[in-house]
């Protein structure tokens, strides 16, 4: 099973087993890093459910909801439709249907980790920015718990934070940092096999 058949098939439950892993802090964390100012745009890549969606309309942006998974985005919009400000959109990493320089903020929420090629999605998210627009990643630092790839379907398990910097700075960004998010993703083997506890990365750039 690849990532894409995996959260189509837990779309329904990814929120109460999300709330598991990590906490609402990690979207603060994110937002405060990139100080989002009302009635600009924003897009949420990886999108899922909606857990960064949901605090950027309730901050008064227009936000575009990006998901491979059209189970998951049906989630999302049951619950956040009535935002006027929504716009969600079926879409790979490699090639977002988003235009050229259309968008103030990108967002990406563990979102990293499943892609096939890291390097390649971080350009193609900084394509999307405005000149001085803003893009914040949170992901996994690297870790050895097999349980994430066998049993949650990750593609890669986690990253340097020196590896991501650089895919930033190639990708054209500036005053670029990846720092601690002072959060930690934990999560149970659902055949008790054993406990992963990570610690997570926020990572910034400037068009």
């Amino acid at each position: 099973m690849g990532s894409k058949e995996y959260f189509s098939e837990v779309a329904e439950n990814w929120d109460s087993m999300r709330s598991g892993f990590f906490s609402e802090s990690l979207r603060e964390k994110a937002l405060s890093l990139v100080n989002v100012q009302q009635g600009r745009a924003a897009a949420d890549i990886g999108a899922g459910t909606g857990f960064l969606t949901e605090a950027l309309l309730e901050k008064g942006l227009e936000v575009i909801s990006v998901d491979q998974s059209s189970e998951m985005l049906a989630v999302l919009k049951r619950r956040f439709g009535h935002y006027k400000g929504l716009d969600c959109r079926i879409g790979e990493s490699e090639n977002l249907p988003v235009a050229d320089a259309s968008i103030d903020y990108v967002f990406a929420n563990m979102y990293l980790h499943h892609v096939e090629d890291p390097s390649k999605t971080i350009s193609e998210m900084a394509r999307l920015l405005k000149p001085g627009g803003k893009l914040a990643i949170t992901d996994l630092d690297e870790h050895e718990f097999m349980l994430l790839l066998t049993e949650q379907h990750d593609r890669w398990m986690g990253f340097k934070r020196s590896r991501v910097e650089a895919w930033l700075i190639a990708a054209g960004l500036k005053n670029v940092q990846v720092t601690c998010a002072s959060e930690n993703c934990c999560a149970d083997s659902s055949c008790g096999s054993g406990q992963a506890r990570i610690s997570i990365f926020v990572a910034y750039g400037e068009k």
